[in-house]
């Protein structure tokens, strides 16, 4: 005899199945490593330092 299996839930678990794949492709995409970020934070900063430091001040 065949196993009886709840529809409603037999689709929740294929819809999560589904987003968790999306998720993982999408991580794999745009995600950033913690190191990366931090360091175009740093580089950001220190353009900006080096571009305030080369402003003509005006009296």
């Amino acid at each position: 005899m065949a196993e009886i299996i709840n529809l409603r839930l037999a689709r929740k678990a294929q819809r999560r199945s589904k987003a968790e794949q999306q998720a993982a492709t999408n991580r794999a995409k745009f995600g950033q490593p913690r190191g990366e970020t931090l360091r175009q934070r740093q580089e950001a900063g220190r353009n900006e330092r080096q571009l305030d430091g080369a402003k003509r001040e005006q009296d």
